[in-house]
C-alpha cells in the first residue's frame, strides 16, 4: 500500500511540478470600458404591454426578450419569479401575472 501511494505521489510531483510559478501574478486589478449594444425598441402593443415595458426594460432589452425561444407559460412563470427572488427585480406582484400573460402570448410554446 505504501509503495502504491509512493508512486502516485512522485508521479503528481513529476507532472505538477512545472506547472510551479507559471500561475500569472495578479498585481492590480482593472476595471474593463464595456459597452453594451441598447435597444431603444419596446415590445408591441397590445394587452399588459405595459406590465412588461415597465418592468422588464430597465434590465432587458425588448430585443433580447423577443430572441428567446418559445417556453410554455410554465416555464415564462418561473423566469419571471426567478428574476424577482433571485436577481430582486423590483415588479410589483400584481404585474406577474400580465408580465406572464404577454409573455405566454407573444413567446408561448403552442
Amino acid at each position: 500500500m505504501r509503495r502504491i501511494l509512493l508512486s502516485i505521489a512522485t508521479t503528481m510531483a513529476v507532472t505538477l511540478l512545472p506547472l510551479v510559478g507559471h500561475a500569472a501574478q495578479l498585481d492590480a486589478l482593472t476595471s474593463l470600458n464595456l459597452e453594451v449594444p441598447s435597444s431603444g425598441a419596446s415590445f408591441p402593443e397590445g394587452p399588459e404591454a405595459d406590465a412588461i415595458n415597465g418592468n422588464c426594460l430597465p434590465c432587458h432589452s425588448a430585443d433580447h426578450i423577443l430572441n428567446q425561444p418559445n417556453l410554455p407559460k410554465e416555464t415564462w412563470e418561473e423566469i419571471v419569479h426567478k428574476m424577482i427572488s433571485a436577481y430582486k427585480a423590483p415588479i410589483a406582484p400584481e404585474d406577474v401575472a400580465p408580465i406572464v400573460d404577454y409573455l405566454a402570448r407573444t413567446k408561448g410554446k403552442l
